[in-house]
């Protein structure tokens, strides 16, 4: 099972040192987009589990990170590597879409 690591101010930061990239899914628990989109990544979180490292953000516990990321509307996905960012989407997509923006990101 892929390790979906919590984003908040005291682990994010050491989120950015991982070697592998970075997927982050910024999402509140009001967001109905955000609730459809959860069970997706999760779910590449597991099929591509040693490639990357999957992070979630609440955005109302974590508005200045949200911020940082310029997350204007969600859930929007972030992909980092290296801290620099290398992907977004932005939306409830369907999953193939979002598996193949990763994989094509690695």
């Amino acid at each position: 099972m892929g390790n979906i690591i919590e984003a908040n101010a005291s682990t994010f930061d050491n989120l950015l040192t991982n070697e592998l990239p970075v997927v982050i899914d910024f999402w509140a628990p009001w967001c109905g987009p955000c609730r459809m989109l959860s069970p997706v990544v999760d779910e590449i979180a597991n099929e591509l589990e040693g490639k990357i490292v999957v992070a979630k953000c609440n955005v109302d516990e974590n508005q200045d990170l949200a911020m940082r990321y310029g997350v204007m509307s969600i859930p929007t996905v972030v992909m980092l590597k290296g801290g620099t960012e290398a992907m977004r989407s932005v939306g409830a997509i369907p999953k193939p879409k979002l598996k193949a923006d990763i994989e094509a990101n690695l």
